[in-house]
């Protein structure tokens, strides 16, 4: 029986995973990124305050190395670092989905 706890637990996590890490809508993604546009271009790689995003979806990895996907760019914009903040308890999870969906129309 605990084995099955732990099956149905796991199973619940990995679904509320796909939710955060969900379609979004970039339409309302792009209001959420006007927080962002302070220190971030949209329309170029160059830098602002932080790295122009113009095109993040389409490069291999993100300045940290790490690849370029749904989970990895959620984590840097709940986490942030290299002197952007994090947004974990600024942002809730449909507004870093509806994030995630406009950056990857850059």
């Amino acid at each position: 029986m605990k084995k099955f706890q732990y099956l149905a637990a796991a199973c619940a996590l990995l679904c509320g995973s796909t939710t955060v890490y969900g379609a979004g809508d970039a339409k309302k993604g792009q209001e959420v990124f006007d927080q962002c546009a302070v220190c971030h271009n949209a329309d170029s790689t160059e830098k602002k305050m932080g790295p122009g995003l113009k095109g993040l979806f389409k490069n291999k990895a993100l300045g940290n190395g790490k690849p370029v996907n749904d989970a990895n760019v959620t984590n840097k914009i709940n986490e942030g670092g290299n002197g952007m903040p994090g947004y974990k308890d600024m942002l809730n999870d449909a507004e870093r989905a509806n994030l995630v969906a406009y950056l990857k129309t850059l």
